[in-house]
C-alpha cells in the first residue's frame, strides 16, 4: 500500500495518544491504538487500506477487527519500540504466559502478536527497529526452547 505523504509518524502518534485518552488511558493496547489511528488517518486521506483489488471486504478488514477487538495479551507500554530484542521477547513471553484469554499456546500468542505488529507496520517500520523485532522473534524461540531461525550476530 502506498502511504499518503501527509500522514506522518507524528500524526499517527498524536491520534494514537488521543485514542488512548478516549479509551480510559489503560496501558497494554498501544499496538491497537496505533493501528486504529493509522487506519483512521488513511481513511481521512482517501486510503482504504486495500492492497489487492481481488480481496473481499471481509479479508480487507480482518486486521482492523483484530486490532480493535483482540485483547488476548496485555502488553507492556511501548514494547515494540524498545531497543533490546531480549527485553522485547521476555516481555511478550511474560504477557502470553500471564494471559488467561489467549486461544493458543503462549509461544504462538507471543509470536503472533510480534509478527502482526511487524506486518502491519510494513514500510513505515524503520530498518533498525525491524531488525530488532526480527531478532526478538529468535529470542522468543530461545525462551520457549525452540531453535533459532537466524544465528545471533557475532563479530569474528
Amino acid at each position: 500500500m502506498s502511504l499518503n505523504s501527509s500522514i506522518s509518524h507524528k500524526n499517527i502518534a498524536r491520534r494514537a495518544y488521543q485514542i488512548w485518552e478516549e479509551t480510559g488511558r489503560r496501558d497494554g493496547n498501544e499496538t491497537a491504538h496505533w493501528l486504529q489511528a493509522e487506519h483512521e488517518l488513511h481513511a481521512q486521506h482517501g486510503k482504504t487500506g486495500r492492497v489487492d483489488g481481488a480481496r473481499s471486504d471481509e479479508q480487507e478488514h480482518w486486521s482492523q477487527r483484530v486490532t480493535q477487538h483482540s485483547n488476548a495479551l496485555d502488553l507492556e507500554s511501548g514494547v515494540f519500540t524498545w531497543g533490546d530484542p531480549v527485553a522485547i521477547a521476555r516481555s511478550l513471553k511474560a504477557s502470553a504466559e500471564a494471559s488467561d484469554r489467549k486461544k493458543s499456546t503462549a509461544f504462538r500468542s507471543a509470536m503472533s502478536m510480534l509478527t502482526f505488529y511487524v506486518n502491519r507496520a510494513g514500510h513505515e517500520l524503520a530498518a533498525g527497529q525491524r531488525a530488532r523485532l526480527e531478532a526478538a522473534k529468535d529470542e522468543l524461540r530461545v525462551l520457549f526452547n525452540r531453535p533459532r531461525r537466524n544465528p545471533p550476530f557475532s563479530i569474528r
